[in-house]
């Protein structure tokens, strides 16, 4: 497990990982590519944890997912079943299993700032903080073709991973207005949403 965990986490990170996840009893599978979410824990029928996690993602997104998916299971063991799945409790063992990364030996010191605001309140993803979000990316190794919803001039249309076009609207306190191109509708982006630009 050791090394397989090198081949995904910031080396400094490793030993410490492999702890959380021996202590928590946690059956830890790295899968392909989810274009929906970067990983995911559940409580199987037979009663064991199993978390996955994608295999594409950058080692300090990894860390960050792997910390996030443990620390669903460690709160529910701690305070029940009934808690919710991003409720304060899992907030706060959230921040508490992820403090001893939080450090410059682990992450890149440009990270350090955008982590240290975003864990005074830990989102349930880290994809909804645009500005950490942006950070993490510039440090994956495979660049895509997609772009930022916040990039898109006004009026583009653009096309999400589930094949529906949209036309980019007006920017409202932090997310965009943005119009299904077939039926007219409204939605509201995050402008960190990665799109396919199909026409300014």
């Amino acid at each position: 497990m050791d090394d397989i965990l090198k081949k995904y986490l910031p080396d400094r990170a490793v030993s410490a990982c492999l702890e959380l996840i021996q202590n928590s009893g946690v059956h830890l599978k790295i899968v392909n590519e989810r274009v929906t979410r970067h990983g995911d824990y559940r409580r199987m029928p037979d009663g064991k944890h199993q978390i996955t996690v994608n295999a594409n993602l950058n080692k300090y997104r990894f860390l960050i997912t792997l910390v996030h998916e443990i620390a669903h299971l460690v709160a529910f063991e701690k305070y029940g079943r009934r808690i919710k799945p991003h409720g304060l409790e899992w907030k706060h063992t959230f921040q508490r299993l992820m403090l001893p990364f939080i450090r410059p030996e682990v992450f890149p010191s440009k990270l350090l700032p955008l982590l240290a605001k975003h864990f005074r309140n830990p989102k349930a993803s880290s994809s909804t903080d645009a500005q950490l979000s942006v950070a993490l990316k510039s440090f994956d190794t495979q660049h895509s073709d997609k772009s930022y919803v916040f990039e898109l001039p006004l009026g583009s249309i653009f096309r999400l991973y589930n094949g529906k076009l949209y036309k980019k609207g007006k920017r409202r306190v932090k997310r965009y207005e943005c119009f299904e191109v077939a039926t007219g509708k409204m939605y509201l982006f995050q402008p960190n949403a990665e799109v396919e630009l199909i026409k300014c």
